[in-house]
Order: structure tokens, then sequence, then C-alpha cells
């Protein structure tokens, strides 16, 4: 009984395969947290740097308050939904298991955060510096236009690191994504509000809607983020 009280697992039959499921499931919930506290930290590092940089040296921010709740809802709410609800494989029995002692944020996490987060700052920034130029802006609404392109190529690079995000070592980080409808309808969700938020609600984001090519732009801006989360993975790092 008192062993019982003092467990944190409880395992109710006597089938070695229920063991096996335990640690599978155990192992899958730390690893999801991971995911997503990779993801988190990126997001934060990023939009951290970005606005207090540009509020020193130019001084104005590129993304208002109601934008940066937009992102903290994607890092936060729909973030966890999307990470945190990966069902387990038994490529995680595969691993080595993690000692109490064991750093959560491992040396493969910072090298994830560290790549995504140096590509995000200094797409942002050459935006702030050429944007107008390389988007031929002009008029009098430049500065807003510009300031939502930026706005729309920070989201974009979060939703396709969120995918990036799914592994943490392997390259392949699609294998198995329609077995998670919770992932597929956060993306598709995140997109669609995005949509909605620039081309509809510009008095209450402080945006303005965008063109076909600027749209585009934006996207493959943040689909970049993928081929350097690869090129990062394959950088050696101690794993623990």
């Amino acid at each position: 009984m008192v062993a019982k009280e003092s467990a944190d697992v409880i395992i109710l039959d006597d089938n070695f395969s229920t063991i096996a499921t335990v640690a599978k499931w155990g192992r899958s919930v730390y690893i999801n947290i991971q995911k997503f506290v990779q993801f988190q930290l990126t997001v934060n590092v990023v939009a951290l740097i970005v606005n207090f940089s540009s509020a020193c040296l130019i001084g104005s921010a590129p993304l208002t308050a109601v934008q940066l709740l937009w992102v903290n809802m994607i890092m936060d709410t729909l973030g966890a939904l999307a990470l945190a609800t990966e069902p387990p494989n038994n490529e995680l029995m595969k691993r080595t298991p993690v000692g109490r002692k064991g750093n959560f944020i491992s040396n493969v996490m910072w090298r994830n955060i560290m790549g995504q987060a140096i590509y995000q700052f200094l797409v942002i920034w050459y935006l702030q510096a050429e944007g107008k130029w390389l988007f031929a802006i002009e008029g009098d609404n430049s500065d807003l236009v510009l300031n939502t392109i930026i706005f729309n190529c920070f989201v974009f690079c979060q939703v396709f690191n969120e995918v990036s995000s799914r592994e943490m070592e392997r390259i392949n980080v699609f294998q198995g994504i329609l077995d998670n409808n919770v992932f597929a309808a956060v993306l598709g969700s995140t997109v669609v509000f995005q949509f909605i938020i620039i081309q509809f609600l510009g008095n209450f984001a402080n945006t303005t809607p965008l063109t076909f090519t600027q749209w585009i732009a934006s996207i493959f801006i943040g689909f970049i983020g993928m081929p350097i989360a690869v090129a990062v993975k394959m950088v050696p790092v101690d794993s623990a």
C-alpha cells in the first residue's frame, strides 16, 4: 500500500506490454513538451530581439501589441495543441533514457533554436532596411505596407518552424503528419486567421491588405526556414 501511494505510475495488470506502453507514452509526453518549448523559445527570442533593437535604434517596433498577441496565440495555445498532441511511435523506444538530473533544454534544442532565430532575425532586419526597395513600395502608407509584410513573414516563419519542430533531430518532419488531425487543423486555422487579419482586420491589427505577389513572397520567406532547419540539424552537437 505504501509503495502504491508513493508511485508516480501504477500499472493495474501483469502484462509486460503494458510496461512498454507506459514507457512509450512517458517518453512521448516528455519529447512533445521539448518540441513545444523549442518552438516557443524561438518565437520569444526573435520577437524580443527584433522589437527591442528596433525600438532602441529607429524609435519604433515593427510588431504592434495586437500582432504580438496573435503571435502569442500561435506560440502558446495553438502551438501547444499542435506539438503536444503528437502520438507516440516505436522509434521512441530506441532513445536512451533521460535521468532525473538531465538537462531539459538539450544542446540539440539550443542548436535548433539559434539556427531558426538567427535566420528570422536577419530576414526581418533586412526587410526593415531594404523592404521598400525589394517590394517597390511607395506612397504615404509605405511604412504600414512594409510593417504588414514583416508581420506576415514573421507569422509564416513560425508556421513552417512549427512543422520543422515536429522532429528535433530527424530530417523528415513530414512522416506521420497526417496521423495527427489536431496538427493539421492548427496549421490550417493559423493560415486562415492570418489571411483574415491581414486582409479584413486592418483597423484592429494595424495592417493593410497585401497583393498576391506580397503574399507569395511572405510564404516563400517562411518556407526557406525549413531547408535552413534541415541544414542546422546536420550540425553535430552533444545530445546531452
